[in-house]
């Protein structure tokens, strides 16, 4: 039983309890490619907030993971079987309740940690802002956090060889020999400013890649995501450990 993980422990345990932080973790369920599973995605948000979590518990921190929400936003996927779709309205409300339980009891600050592209959370937190000002909300994006060329050589941002090495390392079972993985091509759009930064549109997936993938992961290893993961959970302990410090009526110099 880890005390930092809401889901395995008992009203015994937690009666008394008093955190100062509450990491909810979201993930999807999707396709990734032809040799990852379809929980990709809820797999490494699960591992990643729980080491983060007990590296910033064995350093004081008063931090409480929740459970993970296994869907998120695939709009742009509605013609790959069973990708599972919550609409942003729906993790609107979703959010809405979690947020309402914990400034109910006291827990007023609240990380979300997100592991889906396609999730956007930063309107819903403008909007719940406003409706809950004694909470601090915060949305974290775990793949944005380290600079991915010092750990792979192929770029990509789905199924591609960051997450194939993650689960690799996290979940070895779970994954295909690669040689059965698709190469992971991207087809980009004719619009030049939707291949820039200052325009977007929804890409929908099965006109964008053959594969469900994008990025090659051939050149993946069980050893490079363990050196991810030891990265990328040092990183978001230390930002636990200062959050959970921190005065959220102070946070400015």
């Amino acid at each position: 039983m880890r005390p930092y993980i809401l889901a395995e422990n008992n009203w015994k345990d937690l009666k008394n309890a008093d955190f100062e932080l509450a990491v909810l973790p979201w993930g999807a369920t999707e396709a990734h490619n032809y040799h990852l599973p379809y929980s990709t995605d809820v797999i490494e948000a699960d591992h990643i907030a729980a080491e983060s979590a007990r590296l910033a518990w064995d350093e004081g921190a008063k931090v409480i993971v929740l459970p993970t929400i296994p869907f998120g936003v695939n709009t742009g996927q509605p013609d790959i079987y069973l990708d599972i779709n919550l609409n942003p309205s729906t993790q609107y409300a979703i959010l809405k309740d979690v947020i309402t339980v914990l400034n109910r009891q006291g827990i007023h600050k609240l990380v979300i940690f997100n592991s889906h592209g396609g999730n956007n959370f930063k309107p819903l937190v403008r909007e719940l802002g406003l409706e809950f000002p004694d909470m601090f909300l915060c949305v974290t994006d775990w793949f944005k956090s380290l600079d991915k060329k010092l750990f792979f050589d192929e770029d990509g941002d789905h199924a591609d060889e960051l997450e194939t090495s993650l689960i690799l390392h996290l979940k070895p079972e779970l994954v295909l020999p690669l040689d059965e993985a698709g190469p992971g091509d991207e087809r980009k759009s004719k619009i030049k400013a939707l291949t820039e930064d200052w325009a977007w549109a929804e890409r929908p997936w099965s006109q964008v890649t053959d594969d469900t993938g994008i990025g090659n992961p051939k050149k993946a290893s069980a050893e490079k995501g363990q050196k991810y993961f030891k990265a990328v959970t040092k990183k978001f302990a230390r930002f636990f450990i200062e959050l959970s410090q921190a005065n959220k009526d102070n946070l400015y110099e």
